[in-house]
């Protein structure tokens, strides 16, 4: 079963270090959430794994089944297993979502017809997928896109930064059923990065990890993230 391991990562944005010796490992199949309040570090450990330029690792180590990711393009990441849900969806003009599936590996022979299957398990209609990728599409269409990437390519582990930001009741379902599929039919690891239990409800979290000033400050069950909505984060922020 594969592995995702992260250790001692310490990255900074400009001059800020961000993330202070974040710990965190997860098996395939698992699905592992991060909570934590504005500022702790979240989406800067998302942006960081999937090698955005403006966010720069000076220490640790991110692996994948053994093999450091660190030294991977964004590309090789994806290749190897890494799929990144942003919480804003970039839009590409002149690029289509076929296109960007098979930069990312998918069968050029087979990935029109499994867009088409993918799109109908989450709502999402196929003309959607005709377009440039997440271009006039609205917020519930782009998550549901994500979605369709996720079934096409079968990642090993799916990290999701605030994928419920936006979404409806509707979306919001059929986003977690497909992700809750995914973690049976191959084995995909999920890392959902959120601030609302609302994704929880629907997306039975295995683990819970409370993030704070850059690390993990607290890991548990589901029971903490009922602990979370009771308490708040207070309870768990750490000084500098």
């Amino acid at each position: 079963m594969s592995e995702l391991v992260i250790e001692n990562l310490h990255v900074s944005v400009g001059d800020k270090e961000v993330l202070r010796g974040f710990n965190l490992a997860m098996r395939g199949g698992e699905v592992h959430a991060i909570m934590g309040p504005n500022g702790s570090g979240k989406s800067t450990l998302a942006h960081a794994l999937s090698a955005h330029p403006g966010y720069r690792v000076t220490e640790g180590s991110v692996r994948l089944d053994g093999e450091e990711l660190l030294t991977l393009s964004a590309t090789e990441r994806a290749r190897r297993g890494l799929l990144l849900a942003l919480q804003q969806p970039f839009e590409i003009p002149g690029v289509r979502p076929v296109d960007l599936l098979i930069a990312a590996g998918a069968d050029r022979d087979e990935v029109a017809t499994r867009m088409n299957e993918e799109a109908d398990r989450v709502g999402l209609s196929a003309k959607v997928l005709e377009r440039f990728v997440n271009v006039d599409l609205s917020g519930g269409e782009r998550k549901r896109a994500e979605m369709v990437q996720l079934g096409v390519l079968r990642p090993k582990f799916a990290v999701l930064d605030e994928i419920d930001s936006g979404l409806d009741v509707d979306a919001l379902g059929a986003v977690a059923r497909r992700l809750s599929a995914a973690t049976s039919e191959w084995n995909c690891g999920v890392l959902a990065i959120t601030h609302f239990r609302r994704l929880l409800v629907e997306l039975a979290a295995d683990v819970i990890h409370v993030v704070s000033e850059g690390r993990v400050v607290a890991t548990g069950g589901p029971e903490l993230a009922e602990e979370l909505e009771r308490s708040g984060y207070e309870p768990f922020r750490v000084a500098h």
